[in-house]
């Protein structure tokens, strides 16, 4: 693999405007913006040629992939205008995939990720993933409990119900499984990651160790 990429502007630039978080600053900072913006779409750039090696992403482009900086406040009490974090979602579609992309996430302060699943799960695809592990649980606990995902991830992440969902049995085998909300994979990056060279290599290799997830979802929801 011979991509790489130089992100340590991106961090410079978020780091300083989560302290100036204001249209002003923003405006007089904005030729900063732009080299920042521009060394994150190289980033991309850099995952989309890896990641087509083992994923067919349909010749989505960076830009199609990215997330805007700007926020919408319309719903929240923080009236800050910008995200403090440069993103983007990597699949067919880009950042309006119908699919399960891979998702990319830099803030300073060794909060960068990357990720992938079903974040935002319907009503419906709960359903269907519980009743894919009730029916039969073992295809996702193989893929889960392999040793490479779990060295890059841990386990399962995202959100829990308390208890078991209505209709199942609190003793039920499958319980961890069956309360998810979210169903999503995470790989937490240090700022020390996002400006080693090898951040391309680092990402790619764990968004390669999450593609029999993503299959997995896709195939059953």
């Amino acid at each position: 693999m011979n991509s790489s990429a130089d992100l340590a502007p991106v961090l410079r630039f978020l780091k300083k405007l989560a302290k100036n978080n204001d249209r002003a600053w923003f405006e007089a900072n904005r030729e900063e913006y732009e080299t920042a913006r521009a060394r994150f779409e190289d980033f991309v750039a850099a995952l989309i040629i890896e990641i087509s090696e083992f994923h067919d992403l349909g010749g989505v482009e960076p830009k199609h992939c990215l997330f805007r900086i700007h926020r919408d406040v319309r719903f929240s009490k923080d009236k800050s205008p910008y995200k403090t974090a440069m993103a983007a979602s990597i699949g067919a579609g880009g950042r309006k995939s119908k699919g399960f992309p891979y998702y990319i996430h830099v803030q300073p302060g060794d909060q960068s990720v990357v990720a992938g699943g079903c974040y935002d799960a319907t009503t419906e695809q709960l359903n269907r993933w519980r009743t894919a592990v009730v029916r039969n649980a073992a295809p996702v606990k193989k893929i889960i409990g392999a040793k490479d995902f779990i060295a890059a991830f841990g386990g399962l992440s995202g959100e829990k119900l308390v208890k078991a969902p209505r209709g199942y049995p609190a003793d039920h085998p499958e319980l961890d499984l069956l309360r998810l909300k979210q169903i999503i994979v995470m790989h937490e990056l240090s700022d020390e990651d996002i400006v080693s060279p090898t951040i391309v290599r680092k990402s790619v290799g764990a968004f390669k160790t999450m593609k029999p997830f993503l299959d997995y979802l896709g195939s059953i929801l």
